[in-house]
């Protein structure tokens, strides 16, 4: 049995037509996969030689670099920039490298590779749990959360992992090691009732259309917030989600969805493609949700989540996360009648089974229902299988809620213009958009009624984005003429 070689120092074998062949990686291309180059020779001394010379020419010095004695802060760098990095998203990669360089790195990344223990890893996971946190302690405390703990256990087993590949190390002390138990967040679902009050007050603070999207795909935050006008077919109805949009240090990167599974089709009903067509006339840009602040840019993923945490508020809803609306859309599909497998198409889950896994409780609750429904089709033919407590005269009565009256904000949201009460029965309402030549362009209307004056308004909008958006297009010609 051939000796395993050393890491870096390239692969040697003989080939069926007696020629020895040497071959080294020199590096990795974009998408992490090894750059390799190989020598030949008819002996093996001789190939070894122009192994070494390769070595010398592609300035792959990594024998040198990576030995057992070697700190692990440096090898878990070594495993992150080489194997790791190349293969990840940028949203991953700031994950990784908060892990690394912020927690791992500056706690135990001094101690040997092969002095690493189990009991060194262990106390150093005990001490994130305790008091690893380093920004915002006054809010979150001073410990790390349980899943950030299981992340850089995951980061350390995965670089020891490699190091036992390569015969650096004999074994792995990262195996064997307790952790905080892995525990999934709660999911919250709106009620019937928190819908119809949330959904009141969106319209009143202006993402009437946003929220209504959500509710009726269960698209995740990237996605809805990633949706250009060229995805919409108004004449078909389809709703084509093929792109995400991630923030890595606070900026929007536009990327492709993680699984082929995310790339989709989704049906809308026709009223909801009817409010999109007259959402679309307001909107003067490519996307669906532009930014408010930024031109040409989608609307930021983070003033998303905070605009449904001040919508939720006023809607006296309870508190939930975006993701949670798209599991209201989920239970409320399965709860009339959705079958899992169409369900499972529309919100681009891999397979069924993380479907089922995930809304256990709802196709419980599913089972239960076909399963009374069963015995009542075996009650009438054959005589009811349990007693019925209610006599037919009995009528179940439903409380009456009272109507919710939206609260309406002090600040109208941008793009939408604004209305000012002059006198009891007189309204104004402005719109001042910067015009094709970059200047404000004050327009107002007038009205008995705050109802009328909306309305006004709304048409004055629509009529100046669009003179707005020729004169562009006219200048665009001029420019390219």
């Amino acid at each position: 049995m051939s000796k395993r070689r050393k890491q870096g120092e390239g692969t040697l074998r003989k080939r069926a037509d007696g020629r020895w062949e040497a071959r080294v990686v020199i590096g990795y291309d974009e998408k992490g996969n090894p750059i390799t180059k190989n020598v030949t020779a008819m002996e093996k001394g001789k190939c070894l030689e122009k192994l070494e010379q390769l070595k010398e020419k592609c300035g792959v010095q990594l024998t040198g670099k990576v030995k057992a004695e070697m700190a692990f802060g440096d090898w878990l760098d070594f495993w992150y920039q080489q194997y790791a990095k190349q293969t990840l998203r940028p949203t991953t990669q700031s994950g990784y490298e908060n892990m690394i360089y912020n927690h791992i790195i500056t706690d135990i990344g001094k101690i040997p590779l092969n002095k690493l223990t189990q009991n060194d890893l262990q106390q150093f996971y005990t001490r994130l749990k305790n008091g690893g946190r380093k920004v915002r302690t006054e809010l979150y405390g001073k410990g790390l959360s349980d899943r950030m703990v299981r992340g850089c256990h995951a980061m350390c087993r995965k670089a020891l992992e490699k190091a036992v590949a390569e015969g650096i190390i004999r074994i792995n002390p990262a195996i064997g090691c307790k952790l905080p138990p892995k525990k999934a967040k709660e999911m919250q679902v709106l009620t019937r009732e928190e819908m119809q009050r949330f959904m009141a007050q969106a319209k009143a603070d202006g993402y009437f259309e946003l929220f209504l999207l959500e509710l009726c795909t269960g698209m995740r935050r990237g996605e809805i917030v990633a949706l250009q006008w060229d995805d919409l077919n108004m004449q078909a109805g389809e709703l084509h989600i093929c792109r995400q949009a991630t923030t890595v240090h606070g900026n929007i990167h536009i990327c492709a969805p993680k699984t082929k599974s995310s790339i989709r089709t989704v049906i809308l009903p026709p009223d909801i493609v009817k409010i999109l067509a007259e959402y679309k006339k307001r909107i003067n840009s490519r996307w669906l949700f532009p930014s408010p602040v930024k031109e040409d840019a989608p609307y930021h993923p983070s003033a998303i989540r905070k605009v449904l945490d001040r919508t939720l508020e006023r809607a006296e809803c309870k508190h939930v996360r975006f993701h949670d609306l798209r599991h209201t859309f989920a239970t409320t599909a399965l709860a009339n009648g959705m079958d899992v497998k169409t369900l499972s198409a529309i919100i681009g889950h891999i397979s069924s089974e993380t479907t089922l896994n995930i809304y256990t409780h709802i196709t419980d609750n599913m089972q239960r229902s076909a399963a009374n429904k069963i015995e009542q089709g075996f009650g009438r033919n054959e005589g009811s299988l349990s007693e019925d407590k209610q006599t037919p005269d009995q009528t179940v009565k439903t409380p009456q809620t009272a109507k919710f009256e939206p609260k309406q904000p002090k600040i109208r949201r941008p793009g939408t213009g604004c209305i000012t009460e002059i006198n009891d029965h007189l309204f104004e309402g402005r719109y001042s958009p910067t015009n094709a030549y970059g200047k404000r362009t004050p327009k107002n209307v007038y009205a008995k009624t705050r109802e009328e004056c909306e309305e006004k308004l709304a048409e004055l909008i629509t009529q100046m984005n669009a003179e707005i958006a020729a004169e562009k297009e006219r200048l665009k010609a001029e420019q390219s003429a």
